[in-house]
């Protein structure tokens, strides 16, 4: 049986964006929000991607070559 969907998940895509939107502009106006330099976000960036490619590096098998 599936779960229902509650809360915040069980509205329209567009409400959530819209709260969403608010609370990301109310933290911009308190100060507390955090805007990534393009350095930090590129740091973050390879990072992610290292961590990706770690997990999955022997996942991953070429199929037979037909000859």
């Amino acid at each position: 049986m599936a779960k229902s969907r509650r809360g915040f998940a069980s509205m329209k895509p567009e409400l959530q964006r819209a709260i969403a939107s608010k609370g990301g502009k109310a933290a911009h106006v308190k100060g507390t929000a955090h805007r990534w330099t393009p350095e930090e976000a590129s740091a973050a960036g390879r990072l992610g991607g290292a961590a990706h490619h770690r997990r999955h590096a022997n996942q991953y098998t070429p199929p037979e070559r037909a000859e």
